[in-house]
């Protein structure tokens, strides 16, 4: 536990292994995949693999955690010692994880419970929950804390390419019209995160290499000049070409920039369906104590 007893939570949708969250007293709350066969909990009872293996027979319905979850991990943290929680979650736009929480922790009286809605997914969360345990790790107090994650959420931008639109479409998180011509055209949609939380098809690419270009220099043009950033690369269930996509994005980066690496999670990997392919970067926080470390331990 660190000196400032504050606990980070996010929900599974963050992409963070196992080992970050202990190093860091990271607590995620999964969310939960309906089959027909049963609940599962997201990165818990069901991987991202076991998800695509099943993805063409069924598509499940996706679920934020139950109120009694959200109360279990709250008493949990509160046993451990922390006093203090700095809660992330996936965009409110997609669910409603992060306003359970932030009822519900408004409810607590033996926490002081901050959440914070992400207005993005998988890397543009995960990416402020490493930089704030960071920030932690230097020794910066919890109201510091508090008013640099805004601008890291306000910092974070991120492209994905799908291969169809077809999961989004099912799943009622794009408008038809696209999904249909991106799959009659094979069309290679690229999407982001919009103002509204909300994912959007914003470009797309005949084909997956035109595609990748396309994200490319997406990314190239919304880089911040003159600004410190941390980047991060998704695949999902396509490792090799995850690394493509990293050894294509790094020379547009700043020399001695980090890009870490993941894979996608199971709710997210429901919406958008197999082969995935993401980017994203986040601007650095300017902290006085010093600048988070560079370690490539990330995912």
């Amino acid at each position: 536990m660190n000196a400032q007893k504050i606990a980070l939570l996010t929900d599974s949708c963050a992409d963070i292994p196992p080992a970050l969250c202990e190093r860091y007293g990271i607590y995620v709350l999964p969310l939960r995949l309906l089959f027909g066969d049963g609940e599962y909990l997201d990165g818990q009872t069901i991987t991202a693999d076991g998800l695509y293996a099943r993805l063409p027979r069924e598509l499940p319905v996706t679920s934020l955690p139950s109120g009694e979850q959200v109360e279990a991990v709250f008493s949990r943290i509160a046993a451990d010692g922390y006093e203090k929680v700095l809660a992330v979650h996936l965009s409110a736009g997609l669910s409603g994880t992060y306003n359970l929480v932030r009822l519900l922790g408004g409810e607590r009286t033996d926490l002081e419970v901050r959440a914070f809605d992400s207005v993005s997914g998988s890397l543009g969360i995960g990416l402020v929950l490493i930089q704030a345990a960071r920030l932690i790790e230097q020794g910066c107090d919890w109201d510091s804390l508090l008013g640099l994650v805004p601008g890291m959420i306000a910092g974070t931008k991120v492209f994905f390419c799908v291969d169809t639109l077809e999961y989004l479409q099912k799943g009622g998180r794009i408008g038809r019209i696209s999904a249909i011509a991106g799959t009659l055209l094979q069309v290679k949609p690229i999407i982001t995160f919009a103002e509204s939380g909300e994912l959007v098809n914003i470009s797309k690419g005949r084909g997956r290499r035109a595609a990748l270009d396309k994200l490319a220099a997406l990314f190239r043009e919304a880089l911040p000049a003159g600004q410190r950033v941390i980047a991060a690369v998704v695949d999902g269930g396509v490792p090799a070409e995850g690394e493509a996509l990293r050894a294509q994005i790094e020379p547009l980066l700043p020399p001695g920039t980090e890009v870490l690496r993941g894979q996608i999670d199971c709710t997210l990997g429901t919406y958008v369906g197999p082969h995935l392919l993401g980017a994203g970067f986040q601007t650095v926080p300017d902290w006085p104590a010093g600048t988070p470390s560079t370690k490539n331990d990330f995912f």
